[in-house]
């Protein structure tokens, strides 16, 4: 199966590109050829020599990428590209123009090609929890509506919304996965508003000082980068008819205060990891922060297989094993 992992120079992108190679199989058939895209040229992971796997620097809102990235129809597509919560509510053109634009170009490139000889891909979206907004029931059950209250949130509602109609219209398979917030990611900050969580956890763990910019009550759900990649995997094995069309669907995760990752962090690490964090309150960001969902009932996706850890000290264990012991 030839399989085009779009926004693959990211983190979540290696990882997956990391884990599909390592199976050599998807969807129940063998992985033939893995693409990798992205605006920075992705590095391609060690692979059998049966598995050509290649990879490519290009922007997806650029006239005629969209086209040449499906000219040789991947049977699967990921669509993991997009920027960050914070930088989309900073910077209102770019976040519309990566985040809505290059998705629009990409269906539309599949669109034009599915009319010419009736290439149907599956296509898994990396959607997000933030195309819910406040006030929250204390659950978010499958059918909650849409109220996003960041452009982020706007924008990848809006995928959401084209990701159905290709899909209703028999144009592709679509999945869309709004994801948790993905905890413990591995390497440097970056822009997302929702970094401190994985901060204050990453930077003591590594006997480095963390900034907290909100309150310790603070809850929200969560998974790790293991848990999310086991999800795009598990998304590409569902049957096409599983989803009907409803095709976007909220993931399990771990919902959990920040109290409660510090008191993780605490029993996995030690007393002196917590005592490198300083309460450091950010307007912004608590802004951006309250309008976001804190708990969710996905049934929806459990029964279909879905499953994220039970406990903060696991996403801490998985940070260890899969990212610290691998400096």
């Amino acid at each position: 199966m030839k399989t085009l992992i779009i926004g693959a120079a990211g983190m979540i992108g290696q990882k997956l590109a990391m884990r599909l190679a390592s199976d050599g199989q998807i969807a129940h058939e063998p992985l033939t050829e893995l693409m990798l895209a992205d605006v920075i040229a992705p590095p391609t992971p060690s692979a059998e020599s049966s598995l050509r796997c290649t990879g490519v620097a290009c922007d997806l809102t650029q006239a005629g990428v969209a086209e040449q990235l499906v000219s040789n129809e991947p049977a699967l597509i990921y669509h993991l590209a997009a920027i960050v919560s914070g930088e989309a509510e900073a910077d209102f053109d770019k976040g519309y123009r990566i985040n809505m634009d290059g998705t629009r170009a990409l269906l539309d490139a599949i669109r034009h090609r599915h009319n010419e000889n009736g290439y149907t891909p599956t296509v898994i979206f990396a959607s997000s929890i933030a195309v819910y907004g406040a006030p929250f029931p204390a659950l978010i059950d499958d059918d909650y509506h849409l109220t996003p209250l960041t452009s982020y949130g706007t924008q990848k509602a809006i995928c959401e919304l084209l990701l159905a109609d290709c899909n209703r219209r028999g144009i592709l398979h679509g999945v869309g996965l709004r994801l948790p917030t993905i905890c413990i990611r591995p390497g440097k900050p970056n822009k997302a508003a929702s970094g401190f969580f994985s901060n204050i956890l990453r930077e003591p763990i590594n006997g480095q000082p963390a900034v907290l910019p909100v309150d310790d009550s603070v809850r929200h759900w969560f998974a790790s980068p293991r848990t999310a990649i086991n999800f795009l995997v598990h998304a590409a094995n569902l049957p096409h008819d599983a989803l009907g069309n409803h095709c976007n669907m909220n993931l399990p995760g771990l919902c959990a205060t920040v109290a409660e990752q510090l008191d993780s962090l605490q029993r996995v690490i030690g007393a002196d990891a917590v005592k490198l964090i300083t309460r450091t309150p950010d307007a912004t960001i608590k802004s951006i922060v309250s309008n976001w969902p804190q708990a969710f009932n996905a049934q929806r996706a459990t029964t279909l297989g879905f499953v994220a850890e039970q406990s903060f000290d696991e996403i801490i264990q998985v940070y260890l094993d899969d990212d610290l012991a691998t400096r």
